[in-house]
């Protein structure tokens, strides 16, 4: 990866700022997803590539990490997620296998099984095995229609209007009662729209803002599911990537929030993304053609409030729109020629 939080992450493992001990085995599920590909390729540039496991449902996502260890692994199956924990000597999850917001919608209770026993079964073994941390991403989903629309704050009314926002506010509860109960690091994050070009879109809610880039630099138009002038908070794959590091590396006592962290750092509208790339592609055309992803977006947060992150582990963004477009499109040509 070419981008600057890896330079500042080795920068803080040389002046040991963040502490790897010589022994952290991570396993991390869902690795093929749009996350799980950048976040995997990162820990194997801190943590080493002996040190870690990527894993998912499907034997095929193995090509996506010649780089290290690769296993097929059904997170449903406790049996075989233990077996891998106990067999690989894991002292850290990163669990990230989901089925995402929209897709959630369209078969609610698979997702809700996936969704939540996946998590139980990982607490359960956080518990037994005692697994020194679990990172599990939350999500803006778990405000609703009722939650303020503007810089959202972290204990703000939640009323989820999903199943995959519904999973993840009774996740959220899970992590906490753990943590409190158990004594099981959970750490977690609620993410916003994540941009990233490494991966396909995922069946995510904020997608069309991955999709968007490949139809500009293909001359093609792009149809948008969702309102010109829907607004929803965003962030770029390095900024995430580098939060979800920052809050694992955090001394155990600085995480104050056992639920999950808001985190904030840019938030436009399909027009104002559109407008951005007219910049470099003065022909690139879009129509607006709104669907169900709609309704579940309008009763999102508009911005979000992430001063607790910035007060616990010190949480800063590096990107906005503006550069996230320009990195974006210096290094997607690049990156579509060898994949």
């Amino acid at each position: 990866m070419t981008h600057n939080c890896n330079k500042i992450l080795k920068l803080a493992i040389e002046l040991d700022i963040i502490k790897i001990k010589p022994m952290d085995k991570i396993l991390v599920t869902g690795s093929a997803g749009q996350l799980g590909t950048e976040l995997t390729q990162m820990l194997c540039e801190v943590y080493g590539p002996d040190a870690i496991i990527a894993s998912d449902l499907n034997q095929e996502a193995a090509a996506k990490f010649p780089y290290c260890q690769f296993a097929k692994l059904d997170v449903m199956d406790q049996v075989s997620f233990k077996d891998i924990i106990i067999k690989e000597n894991v002292t850290q999850v990163y669990h990230l296998a989901a089925i995402l917001s929209a897709t959630a919608e369209r078969n609610p209770l698979l997702a809700w099984k996936l969704n939540m026993d996946s998590l139980l079964i990982l607490l359960e073994l956080g518990k037994e095995l005692k697994l020194d941390k679990i990172f599990w991403p939350s999500s803006i989903a778990v405000f609703g229609k009722e939650s303020p629309k503007l810089l959202t704050s972290q204990n703000a009314v939640q009323s989820p209007n999903t199943v995959y926002g519904i999973s993840k506010m009774a996740g959220e509860s899970w992590c906490d009662y753990y943590f409190q109960h158990h004594n099981v690091d959970v750490r977690s994050i609620r993410f916003p729209g994540l941009i990233g070009y490494k991966s396909k879109p995922g069946g995510g809610t904020t997608d069309y803002a991955v999709d968007i880039f490949y139809k500009a630099m293909k001359g093609l138009p792009f149809e948008s599911f969702l309102e010109k002038d829907t607004r929803l908070p965003m962030m770029y794959m390095p900024d995430a990537i580098n939060a979800t590091l920052k809050l694992m590396q955090a001394p155990k006592e600085n995480i104050k929030v056992r639920s999950s962290y808001n985190l904030a750092a840019m938030d436009f509208t399909p027009e104002e993304i559109f407008l951005e790339l007219k910049k470099y592609y003065p022909n690139f055309k879009i129509n607006y053609a709104p669907d169900y992803r709609q309704e579940i977006a309008a009763n999102w947060p508009q911005s979000i409030d992430d001063q607790r992150a910035q007060q616990d582990w010190n949480w800063l963004p590096e990107y906005d729109l503006a550069q996230m477009t320009e990195d974006i499109l210096k290094n997607l040509p690049e990156w579509l020629d060898k994949n």
